[in-house]
């Protein structure tokens, strides 16, 4: 008696006809998502695991800024050296076991000089055994915690080793939580010079190359290995949209600085935000079982906002999903199916139907006649099947 029922809609936008072009992009995996909608506007290989080289660093900055958070580290606490976070090589802070270096120092020696000695001086005073290895494994433990499924560390810098991976989409989950969860913190993304005890005047400036360029880029991270090829986590606000991206396996510095300001740029030109439905929109109309109305409007339960190509087809398709006919009594604003909306090259987007107004019972006498037609009905239905037999 009752039905699962589906319905097809067109949410009219009035706007132009284009096609949506996907980005050609020259890296082997890449990762674009808007932040204020959560679409995801660029996927290539996002779920594959691959060597990420110093981006991995990322993941060392959240674990400390955890710990800053709940007062295991303050930004003035002292950290001493070990001989083996200073025998670390590639690019380096230049510490010594003789040192003692403030947290804040170390973390800016990561984001901003990407400093193998200073990751590793972190890792080891949040480590539980003291060691780089066994934060590399709360490392991992706490990736899986943020859903992060297709990382692993072995280290906290990126240093190559067997086995240390990251998928792109996993470095994008990342970057946004460092954004929204660490607003305090950021800041130090955009940092583009920072010369620690003037002891590394070579390396004192950041790698990002989208930091000068004014575009609203302000973050997050490059990362470089024979193994990795060129890659970088980056973020750019324009206006109150704001966009992620991650991008790995170029062939060089100047491919990665060309790629990523392409996508910057592609990201805030072919895309713009649009009220697809507004709060309180009357979707369609379902049949009520024994009510005292024939039907009872559907509602969306909220707005929906969408990123979409700047210019698109005339609609949006929709589908209206819900099982009927609804059994009366029915409470307005009691949830009744949901709004499928979608848009070709994105994923589906869903948003609860809600009663617009109160349903009754039916009286005594139209429930008599109602139960009365759905046992004619049956008999006709057998009187049918026999028939056809």
């Amino acid at each position: 008696m009752f039905t699962r029922l589906s319905l097809a809609l067109t949410l009219f936008l009035g706007l132009l006809a284009a096609p949506l072009h996907a980005f050609e992009t020259q890296a082997s995996a890449a990762y674009v998502i808007d932040h204020n909608t959560g679409q995801v506007l660029l996927d290539v290989d996002a779920d594959v695991p691959l060597p990420p080289a110093s981006m991995s660093k990322l993941m060392t900055i959240n674990m400390v800024f955890e710990a800053l958070e709940d007062g295991r580290l303050t930004l003035e606490t002292m950290l001493p050296v070990s001989q083996e976070a200073m025998d670390y090589g590639g690019s380096t802070m230049f510490l010594t076991t003789r040192d003692r270096v403030s947290v804040e120092d170390l973390l800016r020696g990561v984001i901003v000089l990407s400093g193998n000695d200073a990751s590793a001086v972190l890792a080891e005073a949040l480590s539980p055994d003291g060691t780089e290895a066994g934060f590399a494994d709360l490392m991992t433990q706490r990736a899986r915690q943020l859903g992060m499924m297709n990382s692993t560390f072995r280290n906290s810098n990126g240093w190559p080793e067997l086995g240390h991976v990251m998928s792109v989409r996993d470095l994008g989950i990342l970057a946004q939580r460092l954004i929204t969860e660490f607003p305090q913190y950021y800041p130090y993304f955009a940092e583009t010079e920072f010369a620690f005890d003037g002891r590394a005047p070579d390396n004192r400036f950041n790698r990002n190359p989208l930091l000068a360029l004014g575009i609203g880029a302000d973050g997050l991270k490059t990362g470089h290995t024979e193994a990795a090829g060129y890659g970088l986590v980056g973020s750019a606000q324009q206006g109150d949209r704001r966009v992620t991206f991650v991008i790995a396996g170029l062939p060089s510095a100047e491919a990665r600085a060309r790629e990523a300001e392409r996508i910057v740029n592609w990201s805030f030109r072919q895309f713009a935000e649009r009220e697809v439905v507004a709060p309180g929109t009357l979707v369609t109309e379902a049949e009520v079982f024994l009510g005292n109305a024939a039907t009872v409007g559907l509602e969306t339960a909220a707005g929906v906002t969408m990123l979409l190509p700047a210019l698109i087809d005339d609609g949006v398709e929709a589908e209206a999903v819900f099982t009927g006919p609804i059994p009366a009594p029915i409470a307005e604003g009691q949830e009744l199916g949901y709004l499928v909306i979608r848009v070709e090259g994105f994923e589906d987007r869903t948003v609860p139907l809600l009663a617009a107004e109160s349903v009754g019972m039916a009286g005594f006498m139209d429930r008599l006649r109602t139960a009365a037609d759905q046992v004619m009905q049956m008999i006709r239905n057998g009187t049918d099947t026999l028939a056809a037999g």
